[in-house]
């Protein structure tokens, strides 16, 4: 019953998030918005609406564990697993607007929220203030889009034949509505059964939210960016995880913590590693966008093999391993100093053929 209960909730999680994407990206339509908005926020925050009802629930069963280490656990996720096996499906060109402003932002945010973790709890007030910067990047990003042609985009937002059947309003907002109550319900039954897992296993509540809670309520990103770039819509591929992880910080967690009981404590090992090993994937994105606007295939499975060496690390600590230290070690002293210079000198190369170019252009 407790695995049936768990993939259960699972499932539920993944159709109420892909009811409620369906209903609220044909509303945006009407809307005049450009894909790469509509990956950057419907999509994205539709998406995260798994990781939104299983952190509130988790705030509201005391498990703060579970509430805090999914929004950071999918932040990884998102960024080393979703961006790395997209980029493994197909190369993906990165949008000028995501390199030079939507990842600036996404770094600042997972710097503000290690800052706010500092003193060992994430407060109300710490919650409104997420929220209110959730409300005006998304009043910015659809100023941004009203600025372009409403020709223009609507060109870009044709319908398929195969999505007629859902053009009206009240079929929309039916979707959503059903989507919802599929995500409240889901959410349940995952976080309980994510609990009973921990407790059986010995496991800490802490590591199952990085791992199985925060994958499991990340599978709406990894089909939706995976679809996405298969069928060539790469924007909507990159921004629904860059998306995803803004909203996660700012909308996830800052609804998470206005709305829970208490004050959300900050597990030491979470504020010691976890939120260090955010931040780095965050900034790790620039570079690699910045070589040519463009992910490749070898940065992809770059950032697998990153995602499966600190999945090892959590399994490692979790068990209290002997070779834990070792295995840090090595990671610490060798592997991460490696793919710096590897970055770097791509990087570089980069750079300098840009200038090279700018140079011929010029006479």
């Amino acid at each position: 019953m407790l695995y049936l209960s768990f993939f259960a909730g699972l499932a539920l999680l993944i159709l109420g998030a892909d009811l409620m994407v369906r209903g609220a990206s044909r509303l945006s339509l009407s809307f005049g918005i450009s894909p790469l908005v509509i990956g950057l926020t419907v999509v994205a925050f539709g998406t995260s609406a798994p990781e939104l009802a299983v952190s509130v629930r988790g705030a509201f069963a005391g498990q703060a564990d579970i509430a805090l280490g999914n929004v950071v656990g999918s932040n990884i996720f998102n960024v080393l697993c979703i961006l790395g096996l997209s980029a493994l499906v197909a190369p993906l060109i990165v949008d000028r607007q995501v390199v030079r402003q939507e990842v600036p932002i996404m770094i600042g945010l997972s710097l503000l929220l290690w800052l706010l973790a500092l003193d060992g709890h994430i407060s109300r007030g710490n919650g409104l203030v997420l929220i209110a910067l959730l409300v005006a990047y998304n009043g910015f990003l659809f100023w941004q889009a009203r600025q372009r042609s409403r020709s223009q985009v609507s060109v870009e937002l044709e319908l398929p034949e195969d999505s007629r059947w859902d053009r009206h309003w009240a079929v929309q907002v039916g979707l959503i509505v059903v989507g919802l109550g599929l995500l409240v319900l889901g959410a349940r039954w995952l976080v309980e059964s994510a609990i009973a897992f921990a407790a059986a296993l010995g496991v800490s509540e802490l590591v199952i939210g990085l791992t199985i809670v925060s994958a499991g309520t990340s599978l709406p990103e990894i089909a939706t960016s995976v679809i996405a770039a298969a069928r060539g819509q790469r924007d909507i591929a990159v921004g629904n995880v860059v998306g995803s992880n803004i909203f996660n910080i700012v909308g996830v967690l800052g609804v998470t913590a206005s709305v829970a009981p208490a004050a959300l404590p900050v597990a030491p090992a979470l504020l010691a590693f976890d939120l260090q090993v955010m931040v780095a994937a965050a900034i790790a994105c620039l570079p690699i966008l910045f070589t040519g606007h463009r992910i490749a295939r070898w940065e992809g499975a770059l950032f697998l093999g990153y995602y499966f060496a600190y999945t090892v690390y959590l399994i490692l600590y979790a068990q209290d391993h002997d070779a834990l230290d070792e295995y840090s070690l090595v990671m610490t002293t060798t592997v991460i100093p490696l793919t710096v210079l590897t970055i770097a000198i791509v990087s570089w190369r980069e750079w300098r053929g840009h200038r090279a170019l700018a140079r011929r252009g010029g006479r």
